[in-house]
């Protein structure tokens, strides 16, 4: 079975075969559920169901929580309930942490607090490495900003630290979502 690491934790894939919008139900039910344990309710989560749970389309989970707003989303597997297994495991471990008191509560809004415009930021991000607005592979994408960061960087003779600026943030905008 594959393994996945993810946000420093390892897990294995689930790849569903079939039942693919049963399974997204089942997987946005546990989100919630996992949320309810450090206090929320379900008014406090909302978590998309794709209709097609079997087409390749990313996943997300947005929740409040001390007036903070926390966000996960994932879109690297080929399919909708197979992103949204990997968005709950991550939040299902993260809870687990917190409970367990491995990790504390300020670390843990860190780790999810998103902005309102994030979906904006991830499409200005990638047109600022000149990818496509679909592009989860992390390795294209550290290949195009190494790319851009070389030829921008200050200290080369045509650099610009803007425009090095503005391609480290959108990799970092990246990293952040695929990591």
């Amino acid at each position: 079975m594959t393994k996945l690491k993810i946000k420093g934790h390892e897990f294995d894939a689930v790849i569903a075969r079939d039942s693919f919008h049963r399974r997204a139900v089942k997987y946005s039910n546990k989100i919630i559920e996992t949320l309810r344990k450090i206090g929320l309710t379900e008014d406090d989560v909302d978590v998309p169901v794709e209709a097609a749970a079997m087409k390749k389309s990313p996943s997300s989970a947005t929740w409040y929580l001390e007036g903070y707003r926390l966000h996960y989303s994932y879109g690297a597997a080929d399919k909708f309930v197979d992103n949204l297994y990997v968005v709950f495991k991550v939040i299902d471990l993260e809870v687990a942490a917190l409970l367990n008191e491995e990790r504390n509560i300020d670390d843990f809004i860190s780790e999810f607090s998103e902005d309102k415009d994030v979906k904006k930021q991830r499409e200005e991000a990638r047109d600022v490495l000149g990818i496509g607005h679909d592009v989860t592979d992390m390795g294209l994408i550290d290949k195009k900003y190494k790319e851009l960061a070389k030829q921008h960087h200050p200290d080369m003779q045509d650099g610009n630290i803007d425009n090095f600026k503005a391609i480290n943030r959108a990799h970092k905008i990246l990293r952040r979502e695929l990591q």
